[in-house]
């Protein structure tokens, strides 16, 4: 699975990364590397998380014309 991520060097030392399409998901890291690495591991726990979630609920998928 491929997600876009936006990466911003922060005031002093270090870089902030975040992943638009899942809310909440970010990470930080002492270098752009790091930061990269670090936002790998987020988004596999935040997917992890949703999937145990959704597994609790009753979910259905619904089509939506828009």
């Amino acid at each position: 699975m491929k997600f876009k991520v936006i990466i911003e060097k922060t005031e002093g030392e270090g870089y902030s990364v975040y992943c638009p399409t899942l809310k909440g998901c970010w990470s930080q890291g002492k270098t752009e590397a790091e930061a990269l690495e670090n936002i790998k591991d987020a988004i596999k726990t935040y997917l992890e998380t949703l999937e145990e979630v959704t597994k609790t609920k009753h979910t259905h998928d619904v089509e939506v014309a828009v």
